[in-house]
């Protein structure tokens, strides 16, 4: 809408950055680099949001009742409305039959659904039996229920090519090969677990100490939060991700990040973008570590590794490609709200939405395609108060309040 303009409603969802597919929502495929409201007959958003995610080129937004509305690449039939056309506007996903869906999760080109009841269902692409259903041929285009999960299933996450989730008794499951190639050159002559090749969920081991409460997943790194506040990661190590150095780059069992350098705090939500990782402990205080060439972390470093001089003014040849240690982000300080994207993440502290990280579709929102290094109110939506925040791998969405006239256009 242009300025002045009467808003879409006292609630207005958001979207902006990569629109190849129509992830947007807005009914167009060009990349959008300010926040836009998805209003109007043909782009409308569903009322009752509590839920926004997105993956490689598609969105998934869930309502208080449980519905499912998706829009945006559907190659694969990663949007489960039974046909691989890609969808501009949101449409209702008429999902399994009688379900209510609690919980959604997008990877690359795939959704897993974790249902009401703690059962999960998943659509998309199955090439790396990321879906957990055994005999599927290379996507399904419709959930299919994950039956070999017999526990009750509280927490799920999709990482680019493998699945998770964690069940009511603390356990936590893995599947999708998207780990092996990786696992199996760092891991050689010795074999790859089965937690990490397997094509159907396999409960990961060396977490028996702990009682798992949620799960989170990278590019190809896994993430657990234990009752406790204790981190456990395991995965890919290339860009430090896994919060400290290791013998080799890999590390195929979990082990605990080291609460000392989180302060010494209990972590109570941990989130993970594609090669990053953000952790708020129960202070309020927010840590990141991991790729940072992008500004991901939040924090400008340079090569010596004191802090930067500003948000955009340091070179990029200055910066760290990645930090091992996790280092407190102050400008995060009582977050109340953390989104990743693949390189870029939102954040709501106060009455602010914040974004920082990779922005060369946009998706920071602040009208340009320069990498934002630090923590930045958006400009666009200084007067609309965030309710409700999510990223797919190049775009951001976020449910507002408008108080006001709010700038965007459609």
């Amino acid at each position: 809408m242009e300025a002045g303009e009467p808003a879409c409603g006292p609630q207005c969802l958001f979207t902006w950055g990569a629109n190849s597919y129509g992830q947007l929502g807005r009914g167009g495929q060009q990349d959008q680099s300010e926040p836009g409201a998805v209003a109007g007959e043909e782009a409308a958003a569903p009322r009752g949001l509590v839920g926004a995610v997105g993956g490689g080129g598609h969105s998934a937004l869930l309502t208080a009742a449980g519905e499912l509305w998706v829009c945006g690449q559907n190659h694969r039939g990663q949007l489960g409305l039974g046909h691989t056309s890609d969808v501009l506007t949101f449409q209702l996903c008429p999902g399994p039959a009688g379900r209510v869906v609690r919980q959604v999760a997008c990877g690359w080109d795939f959704t897993l659904l974790l249902m009401e009841g703690g059962v999960v269902y998943s659509c998309g692409s199955n090439v790396f039996g990321q879906l957990g259903v055994p005999g599927l041929p290379g996507h399904g285009t419709q959930p299919r229920h994950v039956q070999s999960l017999c526990e009750e299933v509280t927490g799920v996450a999709a990482g680019l090519r493998h699945s998770m989730a964690v069940t009511g008794s603390g356990r936590v499951y893995q599947w999708g090969t998207g780990l092996a190639s990786e696992a199996r050159r760092a891991l050689h002559p010795d074999p790859v677990p089965a937690h990490l090749s397997a094509k159907e969920p396999s409960v990961v081991p060396g977490l028996e100490h702990v009682t798992a409460v949620a799960v989170a997943a990278g590019s190809s790194h896994c993430v657990c939060l234990a009752a406790g506040g204790a981190v456990l990661l395991w995965g890919s190590n290339r860009h430090g991700q896994l919060g400290a150095p290791l013998a080799g780059p890999f590390l195929s069992r979990p082990r605990s990040l080291d609460r000392a350098t989180l302060g010494g705090g209990a972590v109570v939500a941990v989130w993970s973008g594609w090669t990053h990782l953000v952790a708020k402990t129960e202070s309020g205080r927010v840590f990141t570590w991991g790729r940072a060439d992008y500004g991901q972390l939040g924090r400008p470093t340079t090569a010596n590794g004191s802090p930067g001089p500003g948000s955009h003014d340091v070179p990029g040849e200055l910066r760290h490609r990645s930090a091992e240690t996790a280092v407190e982000v102050k400008g995060l300080s009582a977050a109340t709200q953390i989104a990743c994207g693949s390189e870029h993440s939102l954040a709501i502290v106060g009455e602010q939405l914040l974004s920082w990280g990779w922005n060369e579709h946009g998706m920071c929102g602040d009208g340009t395609e320069e990498d934002v290094i630090r923590p930045q109110p958006i400009p666009a939506l200084l007067r609309a108060r965030p309710l409700l925040i999510g990223c797919g791998a190049g775009h951001s969405m976020a449910l507002c309040e408008v108080r006001e006239e709010v700038t965007g256009k459609p």
